[in-house]
């Protein structure tokens, strides 16, 4: 038997769909490997990295499986010579699709192991695309016996305690797990441990990098021994190729130490994810850049500053929309906050518009004493205006709503919620004031941006404002932000119901009054366009809920 082996670790980006590209990546990160340690053996990457993670709908296209399955093919006839490689891909046995993992070896396809565990929750619908795999037996490798537990097949302990009964020496877990707040930790420390606890076997956990529409992946991939300790741990957000060493020690496999890399603390992490998400949907999508209303208030600035650090200030282009209702304070912080990101700022008035919308209405709302009516008009011509010159000049229109307005239906449809994504979608406004004294203080260790502070701390410090009429607050129609936030939290995060917030003190009527407006402004979140996953219940993927809802927890 086997001494020793050494096995890469390729913690890569994707892009979804792209066969061939993955494909090519994959085998030029092999060339790395063998550049980097001739050594050796068997390089691990990513589940699905040939075709993409989440695949959706795409695996249900016969030609696409086709196609996968030829790229797989031709990888295949590339590990002639040298090391081996562990596939994720998407397989058709038997009529039955499969999520499943490859061993390339030797010129051909050696081994195929299927998914067992389908996650069928949040942001998952394994269960809808593939059929779940026979519990899996160990692949027998130079000597040693490997078992590869595809994602959450490690959630649960059933697949675990299965290899580790049929004499798996080593667990290889290929992982496409997306960020969430404090996911890190508990896959490692939980999830990871958990699973070496019971069965005495060290693990490699390796998970990919990188944005696909609402979702981020963050790496923080990791090496746990038998014992528990860290041999490795990867840094997130980043590709990254590890090269490690496996030896025996009397009956058992362990790995050799290696660097322990440091992960981002709270808020980075967060900011970070942001960074990412944009950064890759632009990217993929073939945008020159992004064009935003820059109002002078924290949501729009702190989006500005995102964009600037995920595509640099030259693909920035911020415009200010004054109405009558502007004031030069918001004018000035708007200024500031270009100038200080480095960004193009134009203004744009909106005053024209709005008088010839008076002047076209006047017959129709004649008796009829302003309202929010007025307002939203205002804010549809800001998003008409913004939306001529995305469609002009190529640039996606960043919309810059958080979620604490989205969750109460603070935002107008076809209005300041036009546009094609959004950095702040998941984020609670204390996150966004949070994210903002943060990014002034630091630089994110992906950020393109500059060194200094990104906003004017006015920006920060003063009242919320849609500055739609005079005098307005967002005070004036919603509680503190610290009442608000706590509300939703438990209503959205939490699935909790008015008597739980009641019972933590909250008064009843109203946490009535924000559950209502939750509800009805679902029709709004389901037009709103994708935007960053932070947290376990993001609207989109997470949080699915009927439109038309008679449902009340009173």
């Amino acid at each position: 038997m086997s001494k020793i082996i050494t096995i890469a670790m390729a913690q890569l980006n994707q892009r979804v769909g792209d066969l061939t590209a993955n494909a090519d990546a994959m085998l030029a990160w092999r060339d790395k490997a063998i550049a980097q340690d001739p050594s050796v053996d068997l390089i691990v990457y990513p589940e699905l990295q040939l075709v993409g993670y989440p695949p959706e709908d795409l695996v249900l296209k016969p030609i696409f499986v086709q196609r996968a399955t030829a790229e797989l093919t031709r990888m295949a006839e590339a590990s002639e010579n040298g090391p081996a490689m562990l596939v994720g891909s998407v397989f058709l046995d038997e009529g039955n699709l499969y999520n499943g993992i490859a061993l390339l070896d030797g010129g051909k396809i050696a081994h195929i192991r299927y998914k067992y565990e389908l996650p069928n929750y949040g942001t998952f619908d394994e269960k809808r695309l593939f059929k779940s795999g026979p519990l899996p037996k160990p692949i027998e490798f130079h000597g040693v016996k490997i078992g590869v537990p595809i994602c959450e097949d490690i959630w649960f302990p059933t697949v675990c305690a299965h290899l580790k009964s049929r004499g798996a020496n080593i667990l290889i877990a290929p992982h496409g797990s997306p960020y969430e707040i404090d996911k890190d930790d508990r896959r490692q420390s939980q999830i990871a441990a958990a699973r070496i606890s019971e069965n005495a076997l060290p693990m490699i956990f390796l998970n990919r990098v990188g944005g696909q529409d609402e979702l981020v992946f963050d790496g923080c991939s990791f090496i746990l021994n038998a014992d528990g300790s860290t041999a490795h741990q990867l840094p997130d957000w980043q590709e990254h190729l590890r090269i490690t060493k496996w030896r025996k020690n009397q009956d058992a496999w362990f790995c050799d130490s290696g660097e322990v890399s440091a992960w981002n603390e709270h808020p980075a992490d967060i900011y970070n994810a942001m960074i990412v998400g944009l950064r890759d949907y632009v990217n993929r999508n073939g945008f020159p850049g992004v064009i935003l209303g820059l109002s002078g208030g924290i949501d729009s600035a702190l989006s500005a500053a995102v964009a600037v650090d995920a595509l640099g200030a030259d693909r920035v282009w911020c415009v200010m929309l004054p109405s009558r209702y502007t004031g030069d304070e918001s004018l000035n912080d708007a200024q500031g906050c270009a100038k200080m990101l480095g960004c193009k700022l134009d203004t744009i008035t909106i005053k024209p518009a709005v008088t010839a919308f008076d002047a076209m209405l006047l017959d129709y709302f004649e008796g009829q004493e302003p309202d929010t009516t007025e307002e939203n008009i205002q804010s549809r011509i800001r998003g008409v205006t913004l939306m001529a010159l995305s469609n002009k000049f190529g640039h996606m229109l960043l919309t810059t709503g958080n979620k604490s307005e989205m969750s109460v239906g603070y935002a107008t449809i076809y209005g300041d919620m036009a546009g094609g994504y959004s950095v702040l979608k998941d984020a609670y406004k204390l996150t966004v004031f949070a994210l903002s004294r943060w990014r002034n203080a630091n630089k994110p260790s992906l950020g393109l941006g500059p060194d200094g502070p990104v906003m004017p701390m006015n920006v920060i410090e003063k009242p919320p404002s849609a500055e739609l009429r005079d005098d307005q607050k967002d005070s004036d129609s919603l509680p503190p932000y610290e009442e608000l936030d706590a509300i939703l939290y438990t209503l959205v995060e939490e699935e909790g119901s008015i008597d739980d917030l009641v019972a933590r003190g909250f008064e009843r009527a109203l946490v009535e009054r924000i559950e209502r407006l939750l509800y009805i402004a679902e029709y709004k979140r389901r037009q709103a366009p994708p935007g960053v996953k932070l947290g376990r219940r993001n609207f989109g993927r997470d949080r699915r809920y009927p439109i038309t809802n008679a449902f009340r927890s009173n």
